[in-house]
């Protein structure tokens, strides 16, 4: 085997990654010269740099591929590589100190299992995190917005928030699915666009702006990504989140038959199955709704039919 020759340092784990990327994107393979540091599969350095090393006999061609995608400012500055997460951080209207975590919030498990370094690590550990820390800041939102409400009100509200089904929407209208760092297999069969892989990545996310800046930043973003939703319910009232029940009022005012729920079908494994319902009327098939269980996927399908009838003229 030839020798290897260090071409590329940085402290950034991100920006190292995406060294790597560009480089196997234009054939030139970069190494493990010992232990990975966080969640890379590359070397650290005596002084905590990040070394990636390749070929001897790929090295010059390495160094240009690199080169040619730095830009140079006027008065001579050199702007190192672009950060591959700067569109989300602007996007999310947070900028991270340790852009690792978000990172390895992006990070599927498909990818996790594909580095033969197991250097990297996969987001469970953070979308579980993010699921309690969602599931306090709302709690606590509609404790102190609606105090009159009963437990059994404000529990059913707090469910269809943090829905399977809702965070999923959350995560599409930040184009997270774009972000994901999923492993072959996934990209392949769609991963970027389903709903359970969207809603762990965004609850990862949660974790990763609460870990990297603490809990007021974390709940400011949480606040603002479901304003509009806290003001529908102040809108509708509390319980007007049950959608099943809005959607068959509804139907009922207008002299029309009650709705019916038909299981289109199912995708995944059975501990992540992903449901997908169908709500007819009067034999029509009006709109579809999805999620992670029967109930939910009747209750996505049922906001879906109100949002689809209520903008008929």
């Amino acid at each position: 085997m030839s020798d290897f020759v260090i071409i590329f340092t940085t402290a950034s784990d991100v920006e190292a990654r995406v060294v790597r990327g560009l480089l196997e994107a234009h054939g030139v393979m970069s190494f493990v010269s010992s232990e990975p540091r966080g969640v890379l599969p590359v070397s650290v350095g005596r002084f905590g740099e990040v070394r990636i090393t390749v070929h001897a006999e790929e090295a010059i061609e390495a160094r240009r591929i690199i080169e040619s995608h730095r830009t140079e400012l006027k008065g001579g500055e050199i702007v190192r590589l672009r950060d591959e997460f700067e569109p989300l951080q602007r996007t999310i209207g947070y900028r991270f100190r340790d852009r690792g975590l978000l990172e390895h919030a992006l990070t599927h498990t498909s990818r996790a299992n594909e580095d033969v370094s197991g250097g990297v690590r996969d987001n469970e550990s953070m979308e579980f995190l993010g699921d309690a820390l969602l599931g306090f800041v709302i709690a606590d939102a509609l404790f102190r917005e609606f105090p009159e409400s009963n437990e059994g009100e404000k529990s059913k509200t707090k469910a269809t928030l943090v829905s399977t089904a809702t965070l999923a929407r959350q995560a599409e209208r930040l184009s997270l699915g774009d972000h994901l760092l999923l492993g072959r297999g996934e990209e392949k069969t769609g991963g970027r666009r389903k709903q359970a892989l969207l809603a762990d990545g965004y609850e990862a996310l949660l974790a990763a702006i609460y870990l990297d800046g603490g809990i007021e930043p974390a709940r400011a973003f949480i606040m603002r990504e479901f304003s509009p939703q806290l003001d529908e319910v102040h809108r509708h009232g509390i319980s007007a989140q049950d959608y099943k029940s809005t959607l068959q009022e509804w139907l009922q005012s207008r002299d029309l038959p009650l709705p019916e729920y038909r299981l289109a079908g199912s995708l995944g494994p059975d501990h992540r199955k992903l449901f997908e319902i169908d709500v007819m009327v009067r034999g029509e098939r009006v709109a579809s709704g999805s999620g992670p269980s029967k109930k939910e996927a009747e209750q996505d399908a049922a906001r879906a039919t109100l949002d689809k009838l209520r903008g008929s003229p």
